[in-house]
């Protein structure tokens, strides 16, 4: 007989949640070192010793926890041939740019895909202490609270979350007149500058909806999956499920993910290659 029985993750949730008190000493020890570098990868993309010295400690820790796992990380970036594995994907400091001025929200961003979906996120705010996690099918938490998306359905009622297009130029203009259209027909648009934290604005109810492009897997893997399990929806901007490999993502409410669907759509010609 097959069995029926749910899988766990409670004991790989935990054991990255263990590693956050090092991680986090690690990380301001080197914020505060008078050799404290950063870099430019490309234009308006950083990196920081901190980024290198905190993935550096995630995927050591990672692999001897769970040797049999495959680590993609966003500074020693592969490209993945196989998803039919187990995958932790890490974003050792997603808000580089926030970060490296001393300007929060800059996270921790930890997700494990297990061969065909996301079954642990994890998003730690260090600047605020915030811990947001959940595992598939046991709920979103925030602290140890439990998380719900917002109730409000009314796009004027409802405050949206975005990131600014900062290395493609040519898909300003097109963000800009999108923004002009939400200044008038929402309660107010934010932009906080770390992809994984504004997702779990969406799941704590702080902000009713989020839309970006040019993301990649580790920087909304965690915060997808802890949307998810907070009641929240999620797609990329043709309507479709490739939110997580594809490198657009809009996420919500019902209502508002919706609503954000049809205005993109409605600036945006061409979707599949904007």
């Amino acid at each position: 007989m097959k069995s029926t029985t749910k899988k766990n993750y409670k004991k790989e949730l935990n054991a990255v949640k263990a590693l956050l008190p090092e991680l986090e000493e690690i990380i301001n020890k080197l914020r505060a070192d008078s050799e404290f570098r950063v870099e430019e990868k490309a234009k308006n993309d950083l990196v920081t010793t901190a980024d290198l010295a905190s993935e550096a400690y995630l995927v050591d820790q990672i692999k001897e926890l769970f040797p049999n796992d495959v680590i993609w990380a966003e500074e020693n970036y592969s490209k993945l041939e196989e998803l039919n594995q187990r995958i932790w994907i890490i974003d050792p400091i997603d808000g580089t740019t926030n970060f490296s001025h001393g300007f929060a929200p800059y996270c921790i961003s930890i997700a494990l895909w297990d061969r065909i979906e996301l079954v642990v996120g994890l998003v730690y705010e260090l600047a605020h202490k915030q811990c947001f996690y959940a595992t598939k099918g046991e709920g979103a938490y925030l602290n140890g609270s439990p998380l719900q998306v917002s109730s409000r359905s009314k796009p004027d009622e409802s405050l949206i979350a975005t990131g600014f297009p900062y290395t493609e130029f040519s898909q300003v203009d097109p963000f800009l007149a999108l923004l002009k259209l939400l200044f008038r027909e929402t309660n107010g648009v934010r932009r906080a500058g770390s992809a994984s934290y504004d997702l779990c604005a969406v799941a704590a109810g702080w902000v009713e909806g989020f839309f970006e492009q040019g993301l990649n897997a580790w920087d909304v893997a965690a915060g997808g999956l802890i949307v998810k399990e907070a009641g929240g929806e999620l797609c990329d901007w043709d309507g479709g499920d490739k939110w997580l490999m594809g490198n657009q993502i809009i996420a919500g409410n019902n209502p508002i993910k919706k609503y954000l669907l049809k205005r993109i759509q409605g600036i945006y010609p061409g979707l599949a290659s904007a």
